[in-house]
């Protein structure tokens, strides 16, 4: 039966039909026959060892950043979370008194204020003052006066207990070894401090939990960023020495730092202390030379509350002073 005629147009439709449907099968027999997944193995198996190693020292770089961060926020939040209780404030000040004591002591002080104001003054107001000062304002300053001082004295001789422990770290000794020599040949405070630290390791504490401890008896920026560096090194592994010689030389810039702000803030002390001891001097000379001019000031009750009001803006303008001449590095 012979095939019907075909017109221009269908012949062309019917051909380019044909050229498409070859041009799909050309581009899909590689990936039909397997071509492609066979180059891609050979591909794989020209790749050169160092460049496949340089990948894999990357996403290890990576997972190591990621477990900094994570051990630095664990501690960041773990100090956060600690309060300092009476006993670590004892600590901090470096005092061997138990809680009992300062409680007798703060005690002992707020009754024999408070008796000494009621004697002289007859007043049983101002003998309420005296208790509250003599209980709580002068204890707590004490406190916080051996503290500053403490903190003050670790502080300049920390570096050299980080430099003791780079040198025997590279020396080849164990760190622990290296915080004994520190408990035994530095001066006080690092000597008890670091012995505390030896101390809970001999009982079985990790070493990154008794730095913590360290950094949360002495609280200040140095031995925050050496607890986190132990605890970093103890969790994810590294060079110690380098993170510890980077450490000690941020503690000897921030150690000069320390002393240019000093140097230069001096004047603005001596200044602020002259004018703060100005209405003291004034008023003992005017005293020495007529008593009976200015005892008006504590025997009528309108001198009583000018002295009051005048001692208020006087303890006001020296927050103020403090606060402008006070730096935090």
């Amino acid at each position: 039966m012979p095939l019907p005629a075909l017109d221009g147009n269908t012949a062309i439709a019917y051909g380019l039909g044909i050229a498409a449907l070859g041009c799909v099968f050309f581009v899909a027999s590689p990936y039909l026959s397997g071509d492609i997944k066979a180059e891609k193995r050979r591909q794989a198996v020209a790749t050169p060892r160092a460049k496949r190693v340089g990948v894999d020292r990357v996403v290890d770089a990576a997972s190591r950043r990621k477990q900094v961060a994570d051990s630095m926020k664990e501690v960041e939040n773990r100090g956060k979370a600690r309060k300092a209780t009476l006993e670590i404030r004892i600590q901090q000040a470096g005092l061997e008194w138990s809680r009992k004591t300062y409680l007798s002591v703060s005690a002992g002080l707020a009754v024999l204020i408070g008796l000494v104001l009621l004697v002289v003054q007859d007043s049983l107001a101002v003998a309420g003052v005296g208790v509250l000062v003599g209980g709580f304002g002068l204890p707590s300053w004490f406190l916080g006066f051996k503290k500053k001082r403490r903190l003050a004295s670790f502080a300049n001789e920390f570096p050299n207990a980080v430099d003791i422990v780079i040198r025997g770290v590279k020396a080849g000794l164990p760190l622990g070894d290296c915080l004994r020599v520190i408990a035994t040949e530095s001066p006080e405070p690092l000597r008890s401090e670091f012995r505390r630290v030896v101390e809970a390791q001999t009982m079985g504490l990790g070493i990154g939990e008794a730095v913590e401890r360290m950094a949360e008896r002495v609280p200040i920026t140095e031995t925050n960023f050496f607890a986190i560096v132990i605890s970093i090194q103890a969790k994810a592994g590294g060079n110690l020495t380098e993170a510890l010689g980077n450490l000690s030389r941020v503690i000897r810039d921030r150690k000069k730092m320390k002393a240019k702000v000093k140097a230069i803030s001096s004047e603005a002390k001596a200044s602020a202390g002259i004018i703060g001891s100005l209405p003291f001097i004034v008023g003992t000379l005017v005293w020495l030379m007529s008593p009976d001019y200015i005892s008006v000031l504590w025997t009528t009750s309108i001198g009583q509350m000018m002295v009051a009001a005048g001692a208020c803006w006087m303890s006001i303008g020296i927050v103020v002073m403090k606060k402008m001449i006070n730096f935090d590095i």
